[in-house]
């Protein structure tokens, strides 16, 4: 570089930090949450697989979430958010290079007898050419590029970890549903015994009414009973009919697929690798929080930009090529043209312009902050209530347990004294009824824990590895 190029770069520089002495202080006024301040236990952390729904037991269910993953609309939506932030970041990173053109302009024009233009061309009709190769290369001498191309990459790992949470949660959504497929086929089971004795007890109460042993009242009270249960079974086979078109939309598939769903063969009360507490590595495990943190340091990025532009913008620019009056005079070596140099562009006043986009900039990275703190304490009360949720299901279920026994032993308790004559038909209604309630409300415990142990492995993360998303 020539002494005096050197002196004008040096003076530049100089000026741009002149000029960032004048940046505006706008400070932050929200703070990430630390991880102590959440009061995580210190537990041994729990290792949780990635396909983690296959402790199920159920192939069926395998292939419902592949199809899930593989079809569903709000997947698609995601990638396609992944590769737009992909583009955003090209964009930047191609902004930080040279940029070279070519400019060819022929035009046949009066020229000005009045203007700078000499004689003999002056007044006169000419072809006027020019042909340029220009060159721009925005030299970045203040970071405010870099700083642009790291929020943009903070942005894609932001929608990848995105798309990640979106697959999760489908998968999650894909066993839930399934979990009450399940359920409907359980409450139809315990319809379906229920018809059976219900109409042989009619049957029954039929002859004794023909041997003048029993009344209508009791015809008509094991009627009644034999419609609720009749009315239970309508109502566990609309919930598997429900049960399957919400897999099918899960699955991004029509009306045809329903019929592809076969009887479930769930196992329940498998064991899924889970912890009794809220682990302390919590906020490593899920997707979203990490999502929301990349989000944070996009922001952080794009405040950097924001400031660094009060600083000047340095460009080197260049051009070679012709430029000539007449087309024979275009072809000639004399009508070259070259020249380089830098161009400064130097805010001076704006109305407020750059102080504003500051502001607005902070105030982003304020509200990408208070938004990873919500999910935060959201993550953690999700999987505190999952927890404890669990534990209350398993007592519950142990009680409804010794509930549908009790009613089952009344049931044939009263139904040796019917027998015997010693009471009628329709001392058994209310405990038939509460027999029933009891043993749907039993399938409905059963299905709930599962469900609940679903939830609990969503909320920690679904077996979400942070170092795979980075390799």
């Amino acid at each position: 570089m020539k002494p005096h190029a050197a002196t004008t770069m040096a003076a530049l520089v100089a000026t741009g930090l002149l000029a960032g002495c004048a940046v505006p202080a706008s400070q932050t006024t929200v703070t990430p949450i630390a991880a102590p301040a959440l009061g995580l236990t210190d537990s041994r952390p729990t290792a949780i697989a990635a396909d983690w729904w296959r402790g199920f037991g159920d192939p069926q269910l395998d292939r419902l979430v592949a199809d899930a993953v593989a079809g569903n609309p709000s997947l698609d939506a995601a990638l396609a958010r992944v590769t737009q932030a992909q583009a955003v970041l090209s964009t930047n990173r191609a902004d930080l290079g040279p940029d070279v053109t070519l400019d060819v302009q022929a035009q046949v024009a009066r020229l000005s007898g009045r203007y700078t233009i000499p004689p003999p061309y002056a007044g006169t009709t000419r072809f006027v050419g020019t042909a340029a190769a220009n060159l721009s290369w925005n030299l970045d001498l203040f970071g405010r590029q870099k700083a642009a191309i790291a929020g943009a990459r903070a942005s894609v790992r932001a929608a990848a970890l995105d798309l990640a949470a979106a697959r999760l949660a489908l998968a999650g959504a894909v066993v839930q549903t399934y979990i009450d497929l399940e359920r409907a086929e359980a409450q139809a089971g315990i319809a379906t015994r229920t018809i059976a004795t219900r109409e042989t007890t009619l049957r029954l109460v039929n002859v004794r009414i023909r041997n003048k042993l029993g009344s209508k009242l009791d015809a008509q009270a094991a009627t009644t009973l034999l419609a609720q249960a009749r009315q239970a079974l309508l109502r566990a086979q609309a919930g598997q009919v429900f049960a399957r078109n919400a897999l099918a939309a899960l699955a991004g598939r029509g009306v045809d697929y329903p019929a592809t769903i076969r009887a479930t063969a769930l196992k329940l009360d498998a064991v899924l690798p889970l912890p009794a507490t809220v682990p302390a590595d919590l906020l490593a495990r899920r997707a979203d929080i990490a999502a929301a943190q990349a989000r944070i340091e996009a922001a952080a990025a794009g405040r950097q930009v924001a400031r660094r532009a009060f600083y000047p913008n340095v460009n080197l620019a260049a051009l070679a090529g012709f430029q000539a009056v007449g087309l024979g005079n275009l072809l000639s070596l004399d009508a070259g043209t070259v020249g380089v140099g830098p161009a400064i562009h130097l805010p001076l006043f704006d109305n407020g312009r750059l102080k504003a986009d500051l502001a607005g900039a902070t105030a982003a990275l304020d509200l990408a902050t208070a938004s990873y703190n919500d999910r935060v304490v959201g993550a953690v009360r999700e999987a505190a209530d999952a927890v404890a949720r669990i534990g209350a299901l398993a007592a519950d279920r142990v009680r409804q347990a010794e509930v549908v026994r009790g009613y089952a032993e009344t049931g044939r308790l009263n139904a040796i004294r019917v027998s015997s004559g010693l009471d009628s038909r329709l001392d058994l209604v209310d405990n038939d009824v509460r027999l029933l309630a009891a043993e749907q409300a039993d399938a409905d415990l059963a299905a709930d824990a599962a469900q609940q142990r679903v939830q609990l492995v969503l909320a920690l993360g679904g077996g979400f590895d942070f170092q795979d998303m980075t390799r």
